[in-house]
């Protein structure tokens, strides 16, 4: 019988354009799940960990967090569980921490707008639910709208946004204070099956941070600062006393 298929498998070691600076550098950029398909050509992601980067290099101790560092927040919407991380951005290193988190389940939007507010009014995030909420029969942006949450959708590719947090985590710009001991707790566990697909358990934490380092970003701002009250521009008007 006559052979209608094969399966050819390449290595690094075959593409002699490849120098050693190369490799490694190629081999850094590269998750750990797909070091093997990319420069053995295995075809399969495997399973384990998927940011396979030590709990001790991502975790540093509370501090008071500057000023000027802009903020936003990554929120993960469900009935079962409603999650959300809080990020500060030191821009002149582009390191992002993320200092608060939330995590509680089946209770009603207005319980986990309260939690938002109470980390900062003024900051914006981008969030996402799994399906249209049925609570008023209204959608998830038009039910954290109205109860005050400046929210818009984020960018939810999870493999790309996947190598876009491990990327951050594996050049050592993503950090996470010691606080927030849920996001650790989701960190451990937050894994592939055997089969390379996401275990989508227990990771709400995790894509509320995905979608903060992807989309939220473009999003963060520093507290506004109230201009200062001048009582004669509020008898007057803006212009003088003509106005």
């Amino acid at each position: 019988m006559a052979v209608s298929r094969y399966v050819v498998t390449a290595t690094w070691d075959d593409a002699p354009h490849l120098t050693m600076d190369m490799r490694d550098s190629l081999w850094a950029s590269i998750p750990p799940y797909q070091r093997d398909a990319r420069s053995k050509g295995i075809p399969q992601l495997g399973s384990g960990a998927i940011y396979q980067v030590s709990e001790d290099d991502v975790k540093v101790s509370d501090f008071e967090i500057p000023t000027h560092w802009p903020r936003a927040f990554g929120m993960d919407t469900g009935w079962e569980w409603t999650a959300a991380v809080w990020g500060a951005w030191d821009r002149d290193v582009d390191v992002l921490y993320i200092y608060s988190v939330y995590k509680r389940g089946q209770v009603e939007p207005p319980v986990h707008a309260e939690a938002v507010k109470a980390r900062g009014e003024w900051i914006r995030g981008v969030g996402d639910a799994a399906a249209i909420n049925a609570y008023d029969g209204r959608s998830f942006m038009q039910i954290y709208g109205d109860l005050g949450i400046d929210v818009e959708l984020p960018d939810k590719a999870v493999e790309a946004g996947i190598q876009r947090v491990w990327e951050r985590l594996s050049a050592g710009k993503l950090k996470v204070f010691a606080s927030c001991g849920p996001w650790f707790d989701e960190y451990r566990l937050y894994r592939r099956d055997e089969r390379g697909r996401i275990v989508k358990e227990h990771d709400h934490l995790q894509d509320a941070t995905r979608y903060l380092v992807v989309s939220g970003l473009d999003r963060a701002r520093t507290k506004p600062v109230p201009k200062p009250y001048n009582p004669t521009q509020a008898f007057h008007g803006g212009s003088g006393w003509m106005a």
